[in-house]
């Protein structure tokens, strides 16, 4: 199975060119026989806070049905993250397109100081995705401090854990650390996107990486480029 993180640069307050990026990104990945891709967090509009509730897709937006296209006309798994409304709550989730046609949704349970200002977390949303015979879990940038979401995600045997983050210079060594120890206690391999550029005023750190079950870290990007890091498992 071919796997890929896609590290971007968003752009502030376009979602419509957001999504035109993932979209290329996507066929470049297709193009290279890749079965599961992922983005960063709120990869579609970018980390905001202030503007989230503007910026917000549903659950069954019609923005959406690119990429639904893309993952079943192609067998592809693909995630795209987003603000997300849910009834009156705004949330900040991950959309997952899967190739029979069906979309999953995750939502982030565990925020960043400062976040609750604006969303809401949520445990109830968390699907274990089955693909290519792996069990496949999802985690969003603040989930992965807290040591009981990966063990949730082992709990329920696990063998692929995909963080979707936006981690500055100051944080991604501590998240690396933190991804790494996860791998080796819990034997699940573990993919890592993040962004690259700017967003929300702060820098992004890039090194969007891959580590096996055993703890090692297999491949990394750089901290300044757009690509896809990709792995074969």
């Amino acid at each position: 199975m071919k796997i890929a993180a896609a590290q971007i640069r968003p752009i502030a307050n376009d979602t419509d060119a957001n999504i035109e990026k993932q979209l290329k990104l996507i066929d470049d990945a297709i193009a290279q026989q890749v079965q599961l891709i992922a983005f960063p967090e709120m990869s579609l509009t970018g980390y905001e806070r202030e503007l989230a509730a503007q910026l917000a897709f549903s659950e069954n937006d019609e923005r959406l049905g690119v990429f639904k296209d893309k993952a079943q006309s192609n067998n592809i798994v693909i995630i795209v993250g987003a603000p997300l409304k849910i009834n009156t709550a705004l949330h900040i989730g991950a959309f997952i397109f899967l190739p029979d046609g069906t979309t999953s949704v995750y939502t982030k349970q565990f925020l960043h100081n400062g976040e609750e200002k604006y969303f809401t977390p949520n445990s109830k949303c968390n699907p274990l995705i089955a693909f290519q015979n792996k069990k496949v879990s999802f985690a969003i940038c603040s989930d992965i401090n807290n040591p009981t979401h990966p063990a949730h995600a082992a709990g329920r045997n696990s063998s692929l854990y995909i963080a979707s983050i936006f981690y500055t210079p100051r944080g991604i060594a501590d998240g690396y650390q933190k991804l790494q120890s996860y791998a080796m206690k819990y034997g699940m391999d573990i993919l890592m996107a993040n962004f690259t550029g700017s967003s929300y005023g702060m820098e992004a750190a890039g090194q969007s990486a891959f580590w096996n079950k055993d703890g090692i870290l297999v491949a990394k990007l750089n901290d300044a480029e757009e690509d896809l890091l990709m792995v074969e498992m």
